[in-house]
């Protein structure tokens, strides 16, 4: 790019390499073969270009990690030529007057980077827009790596007054609301910020608009985002800057031939206003989201929450039935540590999960067999745990401020995200257990999943089943319950009565479960159900809510599998065998066998198979996850037993009986 400029001056190309080109450009690479590349590519370039050096000079790329401060010398000669290249760089890093910071940083969520200047520097981004401290209870993904590089640059470009800051990097940090600080920061810095949003992000199983197929610029499944931040020095210091934005959607040549063909005056860039107090760097409907807000948050509503359990040790710790959960942790507390290591495949002890510890912890519990519970560790897949409630224990982390509510007596649970992005999908589920961290969602979503208890049970040392009545209150904020007891006229009473005119916890739970499977509730809402937790309208009259209610305390049965309805049976089983699912359970496994009425057959080995299953059962999405497929192939190797069988038969009626009435919630106006 640069020696484009030198058309018909190449006789001052080699001295003003020489004395100004290289003195100027600086690098930094962690990696030994792409920090060798780096050196031997630009020297092989430079030479294509003419130039002819007259003294022998290094480039200014240097081996080190741009997050840490140089390395200490220890004596040997490779090391000291390590602590040089790091002592050098930290010159540049403290001294040099950068005007430009360009790169891909990496992106990584478990950032191992840590250092306390770092540390302190982030602490901007760790506040909410406008000052104080960041109202969060996990930030930690203001800690993944691609935001200290961008922390990094940024106190370059201040440092230096003015500048550039151009980076290739994850694209979550545009709209997730734990962004929020860091995009207000940004915007106090930085006069102009240009994002071009190349999407690709599979994990959110992003497609074009059009629905055809969106790809990445790289062979990762994370979005990105090419992002231009431009200091001049001229903005007033209480002004923010002003955001310019393009989507850029397709496959890859696409995207490249776009990007190669335009510059920043021609790429088509929106400029979008700075709302508060999300401060998206992404164009939003904010006259539809004012609507959206008008509702109440499930968080708000259910003020105790928590993320599922985290084991650790899933397939240790979590089993099919209550005999094996005993006869594991028997044998376990029996075995030596090492022993119980290799037979169990526990791995290497971690910080919140070590072998002396869960053993510790079994045994002082007195190795009861009524702390073996259920748990919904998948969609309609009931399991078996023992739980003690204590953390860094049997289990990592039991979260048992609130899954204690579900073991002391009978109880239910929404299940939800923050930031639910799976298209096609309802964004919550059921269930009468705990729960664990992936109950719902599938690996690779941005955080676990939440679950709210109905009823909160008192505080007692014993975890046995208590008397529901007069024992436990509902877990509802008494503020939004007036409002909605006011808007339908009906007063809410803390047990379900037959008293007319009046309202129970678990009427609001089912109007919600209604209202959240409205297809076309969620598909006016979905940008801002994609970015925060679900916000639900209050009922408008008496008439819809209880409409709402009926539909939505049908669908809640029939997820539990509790409604008369999965009993009765649409597919069938009709071969003989040994029940083994030896089948890996793909598209292939499932054939149509009548296009009319578009239903099939599933085959869970060679001779064996469940017919009549409609296509629409199949491919229909609960959360993260295909039921109908994923069930199955959490038991290849396994022979299903009678009760599975039919267990199978009745998530199948399940999700077309969901399909069922999700139309009919959308006819309710």
């Amino acid at each position: 790019q640069i020696h484009e400029k030198f058309a018909g001056q190449q006789g001052i190309w080699s001295n003003y390499v020489e004395e100004h080109l290289i003195p100027r450009l600086n690098g930094f690479e962690i990696l030994m073969a792409s920090y060798t590349m780096a050196h031997l590519k630009l020297g092989l370039l430079l030479e294509e270009t003419g130039f002819k050096p007259k003294k022998q000079e290094r480039f200014r790329i240097f081996l080190t990690n741009s997050l840490e401060e140089a390395d200490e010398d220890t004596g040997t000669l490779f090391t000291r030529w390590l602590s040089r290249e790091a002592s050098e760089a930290n010159l540049i890093k403290r001294d040099t007057p950068v005007m430009c910071v360009i790169g891909n940083p990496p992106y990584s969520g478990h950032s191992a980077n840590k250092s306390i200047w770092l540390d302190s520097l982030l602490k901007d981004y760790k506040q909410e827009p406008g000052g104080g401290k960041l109202n969060e209870k996990n930030p930690k993904w203001l800690n993944d790596d691609y935001v200290k590089f961008i922390r990094y640059g940024q106190y370059f470009i201040e440092k230096n007054g003015e500048g550039i800051l151009a980076f290739v990097n994850n694209h979550s940090f545009l709209d997730n609301p734990t962004f929020r600080g860091m995009r207000w920061h940004l915007l106090t810095v930085f006069d102009k910020i240009y994002i071009i949003d190349l999407h690709g992000n599979s994990k959110k199983k992003e497609v074009c608009p059009d629905g055809t197929k969106d790809e990445n610029v790289f062979d990762i499944q994370q979005g990105v985002s090419i992002n231009l931040f431009v200091k001049t020095g001229k903005k007033k210091k209480n002004q923010l800057g002003e955001i310019f934005h393009c989507d850029l959607y397709g496959d890859r040549d696409k995207k490249y031939s776009f990007l190669w063909d335009h510059n920043i005056r021609n790429v088509g860039f929106t400029k979008l206003p700075n709302v508060k107090p999300l401060y998206f760097f992404l164009p939003k409907d904010f006259e539809t989201e004012k609507i959206y807000k008008k509702g109440f948050l499930l968080t708000e509503l259910y003020q105790k929450n928590s993320v599922g359990i985290v084991t650790a040790r899933d397939n240790f710790t979590i089993h099919q039935t209550p005999q094996q959960v005993e006869n594991i942790i028997n044998d376990f507390i029996n075995i030596e540590d090492e022993e119980a290591r290799q037979k169990y495949n526990l791995g290497k002890d971690v910080r919140d999960w070590k072998i002396r510890l869960a053993k510790n912890d079994l045994i002082q519990s007195g190795l009861q067999n009524s702390n073996i519970v259920s748990i919904s560790y998948r969609p309609f897949d009931k399991r078996f745990t023992y739980y003690t409630g204590k953390s860094k224990g049997f289990h990592c982390m039991p979260r048992a401020e609130i899954m204690q509510h579900f073991i002391r007596g009978s109880n239910l649970g929404l299940i939800f995200k923050r930031g639910f992005t799976e298209d096609g999908a309802q964004p919550l589920f059921v269930s009468k257990y705990i729960i664990d961290f992936r109950s719902w969602s599938r690996p690779g979503m941005q955080g676990g999943d939440f679950i709210v208890p109905l009823y909160l049970y008192p505080e007692e040392n014993s975890q046995k089943t208590l008397d529901d009545n007069n024992k436990r209150t509902p877990n509802l904020n008494p503020g939004i319950i007036k409002k909605i007891s006011e808007s339908i006229h009906l007063t809410f009473t803390p047990e379900k009565e037959e008293t007319k005119g009046t309202f129970a916890p678990i009427d609001i739970l089912d109007y919600i479960y209604a209202v959240l499977h409205s297809p076309t509730y969620r598909e006016t809402y979905k940008e801002f159900l994609k970015i925060d937790f679900p916000r639900v309208p209050y009922p408008k009259d008496q008439k819809i809510f209880w409409q709402m209610v009926t539909l939505g305390g049908e669908l809640r049965t029939v997820h539990l599998l509790e409604n008369p309805v999965v009993e009765q049976y649409i597919t069938t089983y009709p071969k003989d065998g040994d029940n083994s699912v030896t089948r890996k359970i793909t598209k292939k496994d499932f054939e149509i066998t009548d296009k009319k009425s578009k239903t099939g057959r599933v085959w869970i080995n060679d001779e064996q198979y469940f017919d009549s299953i409609p296509q629409t059962a199949w491919e229909f999405y609960i959360g993260g996850y295909r039921p109908a497929q994923k069930w199955l192939k959490d038991r290849k190797g396994r022979q299903l037993n009678f009760e599975d069988i039919l267990h199978y038969q009745k998530i199948i009626v399940a999700l077309n009986q969901t399909d069922i009435l999700m139309k009919k919630i959308d006819r309710i106006k």
